[in-house]
């Protein structure tokens, strides 16, 4: 197993941190880029990847993926896939326009790209309102347009809870911090990645008897949280949520002390 490695922005990817799996195609995960491809005439060609944050080095060699684990910040830099929750700032004929960070230019969401939307059944969502979308696109050069999808490219189906987003609270969290709950929802996710958070796990059995919660979690560090209680015990939960997921992230929490917090957050919301 290699050594940890941290990268800087522009920095190239070392080829023996590369995985050696040539049975599947390398794929790239968040914070990487891919300057060349290995040529097919020359069996010693590598790729040539370099790092476009600031972040640790993490790879997959049974699936053959490299992808660079950011440090806690509040920039978030949109990229390709990403699962964001945007909120929609106003209209126009074909496009809602989209707040994914504060102080940058509005991504575009197509009007019709949700799933089984047409000109009749489109959703007419008004300013303020939230939509948890997919990055489709990012453009090239200083000013480019953002584009936002709600449904998968290759299906047309609203997967992963894409769509707008209705009732509930949003939390701000850091963009590190939403890559770990993200990690820490996916069957795929390396478990090295994800020990040490343990917070979810622990909310969820504590919850779990008043009907437990939704979770939708944007890479550009922010998270919805929606319980399913009576409204009074349902506003409480939310807010014991959102609470214990922003202490964890800016104490950097242990487990231990995140069962801890758990434990006393509910109990002062009188949830436990």
């Amino acid at each position: 197993m290699s050594t940890p490695l941290v990268l800087l922005p522009s920095d190239e990817v070392p080829r023996d941190h590369l995985p050696a799996n040539n049975s599947n195609p390398l794929r790239l995960g968040p914070g990487l880029r891919i300057l060349s491809q290995p040529s097919s005439k020359s069996a010693d060609s590598k790729h040539v990847l370099t790092a476009t944050q600031a972040g640790l080095l993490t790879t997959d060699a049974k699936k053959n993926t490299v992808s660079l684990l950011s440090f806690p910040n509040r920039r978030y830099i949109p990229t390709v896939n990403d699962f964001v929750i945007a909120q929609i700032h106003h209209s126009s004929a074909d496009f809602f326009h989209c707040m994914v960070t504060p102080h940058t230019a509005h991504a575009l969401l197509g009007q019709l790209s949700f799933e089984g939307a047409s000109k009749k059944t489109r959703p007419m969502l008004k300013q303020g309102e939230l939509v948890y979308a997919r990055v489709l696109s990012v453009g090239v050069g200083a000013g480019a347009e953002v584009e936002l999808t709600c449904v998968s490219p290759s299906t047309g189906k609203a997967e992963g809870g894409m769509g707008p987003l209705a009732g509930g609270m949003v939390f701000d969290i850091s963009t590190g911090m939403a890559g770990r709950l993200i990690r820490a929802n996916s069957s795929s996710a390396e478990t090295d990645e994800i020990e040490g958070l343990v917070v979810l796990s622990e909310l969820g059995k504590k919850l779990e008897s008043s009907g437990g919660f939704e979770l939708a979690v944007g890479r550009n560090g922010k998270v919805w949280v929606n319980c399913s209680d009576s409204e009074e015990n349902a506003i409480r939960a939310t807010v014991a949520i959102g609470r214990c997921l922003q202490e964890t992230d800016q104490k950097n929490l242990h487990p231990h002390d995140q069962k801890k917090l758990v434990t006393k957050i509910l109990r002062e919301m009188k949830l436990a």
